[in-house]
């Protein structure tokens, strides 16, 4: 988020300053007009914080370049001159590209911050440490500022909530909730082993469905170019010489001249359909949609179930105080469970449940339909006995380990069906190349 500076007078005729932060200069100005509306301040000014260029030098010493940022130019050059500094020129950047931060980045500072506390480091030790070390530039960005606003005393929805683009909007909440709970270090472990099972878990589902579509059409591509280009110039000389041409070939020939014809509405026809399914999977409704009835595809399907209630094991252990309103808890966890179907079935059923009908948790969770018996019976076993907090996480680590031997299990069948598909396509070419083979150009 960008800084801004409201100067104002009071109806009093004091004059009042303060700093804001909001995304852009329209942002800003509403929250100014709220702000004078409600309060009767006559604004004077609204500065936003920019990255200057400077160039100072010394008495007998050579010229010093760098950059700051400020409010305005003459800010910085009085902040300089006070300093003893002569200024050359200052000029404002007007490009100040800071790059990405890659999510290795943002799981390393979160690990890192998880086991330094654990050591009993104080977490401006760590930050400070972290600053040093960080060789991305967008991130020792954000975790100056992030030391920053902790200094002056901000609540850690504002410290990283302005930096949920970074680290996404569930790490950014979880960072939050650390800074008032009482165990850090848990609470960042948990976010750190959240974020790199997630990573892990993507990384892995990548590389089962990337390299088998590759796979596939770079085979269609093949057989569309023998059919398209290769097969027909063989094939049309037996043509000319009026050669009574075997069943096969034939059909192959006639396919290749139907696809040479309408070459244009094939493409159409299946560019429509993914371009199509595209804009529908972004919207809303799209992803509900989907995301309730991917969980029952056979192969791929038990795997994202299961992944998706193993998430909402671990941040439910991660949150849950085991008194008092956890609704708060709950709903947390579903939104990072990663699907939309089974977010919404917690949030306008178990929730609107246990609220307005005063029903348990287990009771709540089950009228849901989207958790397995082994999850109910972990959570039932939980309530009973008082662990629920315990069952939650042993839950995790037993959906983790099976969902880890379950995707190599997609991975190998995936692979099975691409061998297959690749065999039947080579079969196929083979056949009709032997089969054009055995025509006899002097029987006619």
């Amino acid at each position: 988020m960008a800084q801004f500076r409201l100067k104002a007078v009071s109806k009093a005729g004091k004059t009042v300053q303060t700093e804001f932060e909001a995304d852009n200069k329209k942002e800003a100005q509403n929250k100014v007009d709220r702000l004078s509306k409600s309060n009767g301040l006559k604004v004077q000014s609204i500065d936003q914080k920019s990255v200057y260029l400077y160039k100072v030098k010394r008495a007998g010493k050579k010229p010093v370049n760098g950059e700051q940022e400020a409010y305005n130019k003459e800010e910085l050059e009085r902040a300089l001159v006070k300093l003893g500094y002569q200024v050359v020129s200052i000029n404002k950047k007007w490009f100040d590209f800071k790059g990405g931060v890659p999510m290795d980045e943002v799981v390393s500072f979160i690990r890192m911050c998880a086991d330094l506390l654990r050591q009993q480091l104080t977490f401006d030790e760590i930050l400070n440490l972290l600053i040093e070390d960080s060789t991305n530039k967008r991130m020792k960005e954000v975790i100056k500022e992030i030391q920053k606003d902790l200094k002056d005393g901000k609540e850690g929805t504002q410290v990283y909530g302005k930096h949920e683009p970074i680290f996404g909007k569930f790490a950014a909440y979880m960072l939050s909730v650390a800074s008032t709970s009482g165990n850090m270090s848990l609470v960042f472990d948990s976010t750190a082993k959240f974020l790199e099972r997630d990573a892990e878990f993507k990384k892995n589902l990548r590389r089962s469905l990337m390299m088998p579509a590759v796979t596939v059409l770079a085979v269609i591509g093949v057989i569309l170019f023998y059919v398209g280009y290769i097969f027909p110039a063989t094939a049309e000389l037996f043509v000319e010489m009026d050669i009574q041409l075997p069943p096969m070939t034939q059909a192959t020939l006639d396919l290749s001249y139907w696809l040479e014809d309408n070459w244009v509405y094939i493409l159409l026809g299946f560019l429509a359909p993914i371009v199509g399914f595209i804009f529908f999977a972004k919207s809303s409704k799209g992803k509900l949609i989907i995301d309730k009835y991917i969980i029952h595809l056979p192969v791929m399907g038990d795997l994202l179930h299961k992944t998706s209630i193993e998430i909402f094991s671990r941040v439910f252990y991660t949150l849950y105080s085991g008194s008092g309103q956890n609704i708060e808890v709950i709903k947390v966890a579903a939104e990072a469970c990663r699907n939309k179907y089974i977010e919404k079935q917690i949030k306008e059923v178990a929730i609107k449940k246990m609220l307005k009908d005063g029903a348990g948790l287990i009771e709540s969770l089950e009228a849901t339909g989207v958790f397995p018996h082994t999850a109910l019976s972990r959570f039932k076993l939980g309530a009973e006995s008082g662990a629920l907090r315990e069952n939650a996480k042993q839950l995790a680590e037993y959906y983790e380990i099976q969902t880890t031997y379950k995707m190599q299990s997609v991975i190998d069948t995936i692979n099975l069906f691409i061998n297959l598909f690749i065999m039947v396509s080579l079969i196929g070419i083979t056949v009709v190349s032997s089969e054009s083979a055995t025509i006899n150009p002097t029987s006619q």
